[in-house]
């Protein structure tokens, strides 16, 4: 997908790499002609369009007229691409002729294009915003679609298949005396296998025994154990073992299970988290050994298999791989994994990344879509070099967001929402990246940017702390802190956000965002796990902190203890996991008393 940049945006984006560093929120200076006619007329003839407005498909707003009416400029009599109505009389002009207009009349210098109802200033020759204008384009666009959407429903049945995009808000359930009663007869309350007593821990939180160097592995699937999509998909007996070990049997007896040479037979990572989330979940204390994982993992990654300590995110990825490969498998026709339907890893984990590569010179932009399971990101620069090291003292706040503005302006501890900055910020390729622009049609150098089409339900962030240098052959790993929130929300950091802001802050859909692909969900994130790495880069450990009930433990390897949310802090965080707030259902991991 491509489209060109006007004037203004192509000067906004060609700024110097200083210009880049600045603050997003920063606005240009206003349009004099505009200032000048808000203070004569104020923000009424902005209101009062809304009547004279329509929304072609997609979404975007024109002026209203007749049909087969051909509009033709006042000057010249021609049709034009581009005509103008002038806001105080409404007269049609050409852009050639627009600053004729202007001249002549005082106060006709604001003008709106008539096929994209785009405020234009025919003086400054440019594209100005205004937010009443906007609003009122937004109004118009909201009612007529109202409008449309109700008459649709009046003469249309409605589909059996229908996706409901309507956000609910979250409820604690509570169950009734029916329910209470059909559960105190067909269940029983889970119970320490130890000492019969209920534990103090939420249910779920076990320790696994270290296998020799396998707390990157341990980690990895104490997190896996506590990701609430994944968590209830396994506990609702959507993928069993036993079934699925006979389904593989007969497949082989058949000759049509496998990959030919009885590996996808044998090996269902899957099977294996089935089994742990049995474990986990069965009530027992003592810690477990995940042995038959990891000699299932072993077989999936051969390269990676030895007892030598691992990287946790090649871990994390090689895994997903691994439930997705034996997916594809064992259907007909494999999905694409863009869909993110594939499998139930890809179902949890996959977002969708659009990379925008704009040319320096026209504007022009080529535009890719890439699936994803997490998102790297570089540990923010320091730009103000301060001798004064931020202290690790924290307040209990209960999100964390005081503490990461307050950073924010102290720009010596990196952010999480820093990061994201850094990653979504226009990025200039050097002289050796050029790409064949096909407007200009030669190889031209350019601007990249990178944004989220569609969130997951699960966002996992990889903080890189690894860095390998070929130049100077040395590997090193940066022992920086990193503030984060405890709720996120990723809106910013969306490509519908990145080209409203690109397009001048527009309020109604952009070209080039699908609404198919929007997420039927909120933007909102909660954090229930973090992943962090101590020690050095040859010699390190593993460790995973889980937030269960708005309390924090602390899982090593075999044990569990509860900490504070200081702890945590101080913590050098390496996989930080985010779920969409509504799956995060605190009052769900709450035994109910029967």
């Amino acid at each position: 997908m491509s489209s060109s940049l006007n004037r203004h945006q192509k000067n906004q984006i060609l700024n110097d790499d200083d210009d880049l560093d600045r603050d997003a929120d920063a606005l240009p200076e206003p349009c004099p002609h505009l200032i000048d006619f808000r203070t004569s007329h104020g923000a009424k003839p902005f209101r009062a369009l809304q009547d004279c407005l329509r929304v072609k498909p997609f979404g975007r707003a024109s002026i209203l007229r007749e049909p087969n009416e051909v509009p033709l400029c006042g000057r010249c009599g021609e049709p034009s691409p581009r005509l103008y109505a002038c806001v105080s009389c409404a007269a049609l002009f050409c852009r050639q002729h627009a600053p004729d207009h202007a001249a002549a009349e005082p106060l006709h210098a604001l003008a709106i294009d008539i096929d994209r109802a785009e405020l234009f200033c025919c003086a400054c020759q440019d594209q100005v915003y205004d937010r009443d204008f906007d609003a009122a384009v937004f109004r118009a666009q909201k009612t007529l679609c109202a409008l449309k959407s109700s008459a649709c429903i009046q003469t249309s049945p409605k589909p059996a298949n229908l996706r409901k995009r309507k956000r609910v808000d979250y409820r604690p359930w509570t169950p009734d005396l029916q329910e209470r009663a059909i559960m105190r007869k067909n269940t029983s309350p889970l119970i320490n296998a130890v000492n019969g007593l209920n534990s103090e821990f939420p249910w779920g939180l076990r320790g696994l025994n270290n296998l020799g160097n396998t707390c990157f592995m341990n980690s990895v699937l104490q997190a896996l154990l506590h990701t609430p999509p994944l968590r209830n998909y396994f506990l609702s007996d959507r993928h069993n073992r036993y079934y699925c070990k006979q389904k593989g049997v007969a497949g082989k007896k058949s000759g049509s299970g496998g990959d030919g040479n009885g590996k996808g037979n044998r090996l269902c990572l899957a099977c294996d988290l089935d089994e742990m989330y049995s474990a986990a979940f069965s009530g027992e204390r003592t810690s477990f050994s995940p042995s038959s994982f990891l000699h299932s993992w072993w077989q999936h990654a051969a390269n990676l298999a030895s007892y030598e300590q691992q990287d946790a995110h090649e871990f994390f990825i090689s895994m997903l791989d691994g439930i997705h490969e034996k997916a594809q498998s064992d259907r007909p026709k494999p999905l694409n994994q863009g869909n993110g339907d594939c499998c139930i890893a890809h179902r949890v984990f996959s977002g969708i990344l659009r990379s925008d590569v704009m040319c320096a010179e026209c504007g022009f932009t080529s535009t890719t879509y890439d699936p994803c399971l997490d998102i790297s990101l570089d540990l923010e620069s320091n730009k103000k070099n301060n001798p004064k090291m931020t202290s690790t003292k924290r307040n209990n706040s209960q999100n964390g967001k005081e503490d990461c503005k307050a950073l924010a302006h102290d720009r010596g501890t990196p952010t999480l929402m820093g990061c994201l900055e850094r990653f979504t910020r226009p990025e200039r390729l050097g002289s050796s990246q050029k790409f064949f622009c096909q407007k200009c049609q030669v190889r031209q150098e350019s601007l990249k940017q990178m944004s989220l089409k569609k969130l997951p339900l699960v966002s996992c962030f990889h903080i890189k702390r690894f860095e390998h240098s070929s130049v100077r052959k040395m590997s090193r790993k940066i022992d920086r802190y990193l503030q984060f929130p405890l709720s996120l929300d990723m809106e910013p950091y969306l490509s519908s956000s990145i080209l409203r802001k690109r397009f001048g802050n527009r309020m109604f859909p952009v070209d080039g965002v699908d609404p198919e692909t929007t997420n039927e969900f909120s933007s909102e994130f909660e954090l229930f796990a973090i992943v962090t790495h101590s020690g050095t880069l040859d010699a390190g450990h593993y460790v995973t902190y889980l937030r269960l009930s708005d309390k924090w433990y602390k899982c090593d390897d075999a044990w569990i203890t509860q900490v504070s949310e200081n702890i945590v802090r101080t913590a050098q965080c390496y996989m930080m996991f985010y779920v969409q707030k509504m799956l995060y259902y605190k009052a769900s991991e709450r035994q109910v008393a029967l």
